[in-house]
């Protein structure tokens, strides 16, 4: 088990001031935070942990304005970050800006062959360090924080450029080190923040079975639920239940009286928008539906038999190669490929030289599968008769 690592606790504003000060013209730093988002629709940033120079700090939000932490992530300095997304999304909702460098020790260690690893395990496997174990229910904005819970969260961060390093040198060596550029450079270009109201529906997984007049008001009413979440800062499941989207939708119901009995109702909860849910549901029916399961569209039914199988081959290829699948393709990614949409991952950059040309000549109809029972699938030239 590792030592527990040392760290300064910044609670007042001089004090962040002097941090950012020493962080000035730094090559690069590490980074992470806590935060909680089980009731709210934002994320509520609990703390933030740096490594500067060797020296690890944790801001309390909660004491100071970290906003000035902007300047830090604005310049050349490059953030080390493990599996960044949220974070990301927290930092850009808490402070207003994000790290516009980024070194991703989670989408670094995919491209290695190691599927959505933990920090734990990178740790370990990278650096031979063994995190001490932490309390996954801690409640990281409750005050005072203990020592343990503050020296935990500065181990988040304690060896992140230690891990960077071997990472680095593996990547190095295999020459995926513009990989990982391109795979960066995407993970910024990820829409971040409150989704789309309108596009709501598609997270409910019983809406999407629904058709005709059904289905245009279930996108009514989830479109209602997720701006009412946004308003009130609550998980849109609080506003109003999945099941209740749907038992609206199919009952539609008139009158506030006709809510009882339908699944998922809390009546006395909806008691006050009773009169405006009534509203949405029947503006519903003038509104024309939104029925394309797809927003890029439905795969054309005389390339569907293709999806199973080079979802396998392309697996097989990521074994091989030793790459996350995940990161070289997902089903959206092949599907995108297969429709030939202009900005299908798998058309350009690394992809595209790893499978993407192949799989041209496999939907061109130039070169097929064949399966080998050593080798498993193969691909090669196709024989065209005379």
């Amino acid at each position: 088990m590792a030592e527990a690592p040392s760290f300064e606790l910044i609670t007042t504003q001089p004090a962040l001031a002097e941090l950012l000060a020493r962080a000035e013209g730094c090559e690069r730093y590490g980074l992470d935070t806590e935060f909680h988002r089980e009731r709210t629709y934002f994320p509520q940033l609990a703390l933030i942990q740096l490594r500067v120079n060797g020296v690890n700090y944790l801001i309390d939000p909660l004491a100071v304005d970290p906003s000035p932490l902007s300047a830090l992530f604005e310049s050349p300095s490059v953030a080390i970050l493990h599996a960044s997304r949220q974070d990301l999304e927290v930092l850009e909702h808490s402070i207003g800006s994000a790290p516009a460098h980024v070194f991703d020790t989670q989408i670094a260690a995919g491209l290695l062959g190691f599927p959505s690893a933990s920090l734990a395990s990178l740790l370990d496997r990278e650096v031979g360090v063994q995190a001490a174990k932490g309390d996954r229910l801690t409640d990281w904005l409750r005050r005072p924080l203990t020592d343990r819970q503050l020296a935990y969260a500065a181990a988040d961060v304690a060896w992140l450029d230690e891990m960077a390093d071997s990472l680095s040198a593996q990547l190095d060596e295999l020459g995926r080190l513009d990989w990982l550029r391109e795979a960066t450079e995407e993970l910024h270009m990820e829409p971040r923040g409150p989704r789309a109201p309108e596009d709501a529906w598609r997270k409910i997984k019983e809406a999407r079975h629904l058709k005709g007049r059904d289905l245009a008001t279930a996108q009514a009413i989830a479109e209602w639920r997720e701006k009412r979440a946004q308003a009130l800062d609550l998980t849109p499941r609080y506003v109003l239940a999945d099941l209740a989207v749907v038992g609206l939708a199919v009952a539609k119901p008139t009158v506030p009286a006709e809510f009882a009995g339908i699944r998922g109702i809390d009546a006395r909860s909806l008691k006050p928008v009773s009169e405006e849910l009534i509203a949405v549901i029947a503006n519903a029916a003038a509104t024309p539906r939104r029925d394309a399961p797809n927003p890029a569209g439905e795969l054309p039914a005389s390339m569907r038999p293709a999806l199973s199988l080079i979802t396998a081959w392309v697996a097989q290829l990521a074994r091989q190669a030793k790459i996350d699948p995940a990161l070289l393709a997902n089903r959206s990614d092949l599907e995108d490929f297969l429709r030939g949409a202009p900005t299908a991952r798998l058309g350009s950059g690394w992809r595209s030289e790893l499978v993407g040309n192949d799989l041209k000549q496999l939907v061109g109809g130039s070169a097929v599968l064949a399966f080998d029972r050593g080798a498993g699938l193969v691909l090669e030239p196709r024989a065209i008769a005379d």
